[in-house]
């Protein structure tokens, strides 16, 4: 019997669980630590910030779902792990396993900047849950006393649909309340927005752009009367101000800006586990390259960038790429057990993305994520319409029923992504053949 402990229980963690419990047999022990009694469904955290959403629409009791799939689920701190001895310590025990799947997601690197972050400093985050409703009490409190806004991401950051997302619905919200009249009837109480990216240029979101999303973006922004500065970094943070690197200051009542990631601190400790920045670099199989009982899925995972740009930034990893890596990990553990024969499998990072901007929204896809060095996809599509909000709100409860029932991409959501061209994992290629690998006898 072998015993595969999953850590973290997000948009990564909980999929790899249930696909590792659907394909291992019963006589192998599937464990799932998370640090939060709670999954929640990050992508939605941008409304909840706005107070158009509450949390607990998007959250699922871990200790209710997570048993009744056959898998231990332990809610407690992981404090070390020792990939020389098989070894994950908790506050009160330590476990042994044959296979680790780290799926922490991130941590916030607050420390980036003076003044970042809602605890200790002067900014907001949509981030995690805990931030978003720091993020909502602090704009119901604004709404007393309305004044500038700043949202945008810091530099290093990785995530920047977020931002988007919560500029252009702040702007819809104040609209209904009568502060953002166009220019022409201008009120007293007008709020002024600014939006402050580290991006090259507005639309780049960490991939070199996708499709018309550089004009697009633009365009959402310029309609709605939101300043933009591009290829701008924040040098730090004050009560009403944000500082900018060459010296400007822009006024702010309410600042949301997005932090830069990094792996979490017990990650980081262990020599040869991750890079600088904490992130675990993986090899096609999504196995560590170093520790052979290592797998790792989700933002935690090393991806580098493939262009320098004026700022340094992050590149993200979207939710479909990480369902895909839960596909292949757990694919690939079951070779390693033994449990099917055949060939290893790698995600095929294609993203497809929906951002809700209020009356409208835009649809992203991206095959794969990251272009050539000739800049070239496979596709690169954008679409926009009030449409994409609805589908938005619709696939906020797929998501959320899947991991009810222990789903994680389900044979016709297969089916469906197959039937437009996006194969979600395909056999990793060596320089010669494909490697196969047989059960162990």
């Amino acid at each position: 019997m072998a015993r595969v402990v999953v850590i973290g229980a997000g948009l990564g963690g909980l999929p790899s669980a249930y696909e590792l419990r659907h394909i291992l047999p019963r006589e192998h022990q599937v464990t799932l630590i998370s640090n939060q009694p709670k999954f929640t469904f990050i992508p939605s955290l941008p409304w909840v910030g706005l107070g158009l959403r509450s949390l607990d629409r998007i959250q699922l009791e871990l200790a209710n779902i997570v048993p009744q799939h056959g898998i231990e689920f332990i809610h407690d701190s992981v404090i070390a792990i020792d990939p020389k001895s098989h070894q994950i310590r908790l506050k009160d025990r330590t476990l042994d396993y044959d296979y680790a799947v780290i799926a922490t997601g991130p941590e916030l690197a607050l420390d980036a900047l003076p003044g970042l972050g809602p605890e200790g400093g002067y900014t907001q985050s949509i981030c995690n849950p805990h931030h978003a409703l720091l993020a909502h009490e602090a704009w119901e409190k604004f709404l007393q006393q309305p004044g500038p806004i700043v949202v945008g991401a810091a530099p290093g950051a990785s995530c920047f649909g977020p931002a988007y997302e919560f500029a252009l619905l702040a702007h819809q919200v104040l609209k209904r309340k009568g502060l953002r009249d166009s220019s022409k009837y201008r009120s007293h109480n007008y709020v002024p927005i600014t939006f402050v990216t580290s991006e090259p240029y507005a639309g780049h979101l960490g991939i070199s752009g996708m499709g018309n999303s550089r004009w697009l973006i633009r365009k959402f922004l310029a309609d709605r009367e939101i300043d933009l500065m591009e290829n701008t970094a924040i040098s730090q943070f004050e009560p009403e101000a944000v500082h900018l690197v060459d010296g400007r200051i822009i006024p702010s009542k309410y600042t949301m800006v997005l932090p830069p990631f990094r792996g979490p601190r017990f990650l980081r400790e262990v020599p040869g586990l991750t890079d600088a920045k904490g992130f675990v670099p993986v090899l096609p199989s999504y196995r560590h390259p170093k520790f052979d009982s290592i797998y790792a899925v989700g933002v935690v995972t090393q991806l580098k960038p493939i262009e320098q740009t004026p700022i340094p930034i992050g590149v993200p990893k979207v939710g479909l790429m990480t369902e895909e890596m839960t596909l292949s990990v757990a694919h690939n553990i079951a070779l390693e057990l033994g449990v099917i024969s055949g060939y290893q499998i790698k995600p095929t990072l294609q993203a497809v993305c929906f951002a809700d901007f209020g009356n409208t929204g835009a649809l992203f896809l991206a095959d794969p994520l990251l272009p050539d060095t000739e800049g070239n996809r496979h596709r690169a599509i954008t679409y926009k319409g009030a449409w994409v909000s609805w589908i938005k709100s619709a696939f906020e409860k797929y998501f959320l029923t899947k991991m009810r029932l222990g789903w994680t991409i389900p044979w016709f959501e297969r089916w469906a992504f197959r039937a437009i061209g996006l194969p979600l994992v395909e056999p990793i290629q060596t320089d010669t053949s494909l490697e196969v690998i047989h059960p162990i006898p």
